[in-house]
């Protein structure tokens, strides 16, 4: 009994490492292949050195594709977070059966194969331009349009958790107060769900960050590219530049370093939540 019990513990860390190894092993070597001079990742490592990120800030093809990206995501990001949470209340008071139907609908984006997406929107837009005959073109406003559609789906995912542990009657208590629909929504409900907003916005805003398909085709012809599609020109043309090592580098620390930070702001907070208690 006692060596089963040993014999299976050791299997679940096994088990445990090998994923672990498979999910960071190629972030370690990209960090690691950004300080070097070799011109292949996993290669002879060469010398140790700085010089891909200098690089990397005189490639102005790649930091406008950065930039593009950034902008992209933040506004999408941020427009999704506003549509998605007002989507999440208004679900969250509808009745039981339009609220099932109504939710399912809003999901279908999520499990729809992202190809299928991308071109109904291509679609749509060729038809907005060409036969209901709106000036519009791809562009990268379409593009934080198509981004914010199927990133909203997710924050309402997020959000919608948090509000069904909010307690109703504070609400209900707000409005018996003299306060509005409106003001106890933004006095009362919004400060509870600030942390699935924020949630919710960072998830919005690193599917868009990694987005390739919807990117790459709505793009069409507007000469917008992102990092996600400069990497893909690279590879079938003449390769991808090694400073993109560094960019990724600076991607992951930076993004690292926000989710640690988020975390222990929100620890702390619940610490002193439950000293209040």
């Amino acid at each position: 009994m006692k060596k089963r019990f040993v014999l299976s513990v050791i299997f679940k860390w096994v088990i445990l490492i090998a994923v672990l190894v498979a999910i960071y092993l190629p972030l370690v070597m990209i960090v690691l292949y950004s300080f070097s001079t070799s011109q292949q990742v996993g290669g002879e490592f060469g010398d140790f050195t700085f010089s891909l990120y200098g690089k990397l800030f005189e490639n102005e093809q790649l930091l406008a594709a950065l930039k593009n990206t950034l902008v992209i995501g933040a506004a999408s990001a941020a427009l999704a977070t506003v549509l998605g949470t007002t989507a999440s209340v208004g679900i969250h008071y509808m009745r039981r059966k339009t609220k099932a139907v109504v939710d399912a609908a809003s999901q279908i984006t999520v499990v729809n194969a992202e190809i299928v997406t991308a071109m109904g929107f291509f679609l749509l837009m060729i038809f907005i331009r060409d036969t209901v005959k709106i000036p519009v073109n791809f562009s990268l406003v379409w593009l934080i349009v198509t981004h914010t559609i199927i990133t909203t789906p997710y924050v309402i995912l997020t959000v919608t958790p948090r509000l069904q542990q909010l307690n109703p009657n504070l609400l209900e208590a707000s409005m018996d107060l003299g306060a509005g629909p409106m003001r106890s929504l933004f006095t009362v409900m919004l400060p509870q769900l600030a942390g699935a907003m924020v949630s919710g916005f960072a998830l919005a805003f690193t599917l868009s960050l990694d987005d390739f398909v919807v990117t790459n085709i709505n793009s069409f012809g507007a000469n917008v590219e992102t990092i996600s599609t400069f990497v893909y020109a690279g590879i079938r043309k003449k390769g991808i530049p090694i400073e993109i090592r560094a960019l990724s580098t600076i991607i992951f620390i930076v993004v690292l370093a926000a989710l640690i930070g988020y975390n222990v702001v929100k620890n702390k907070r619940l610490k002193e939540m439950a000293k209040r208690a």
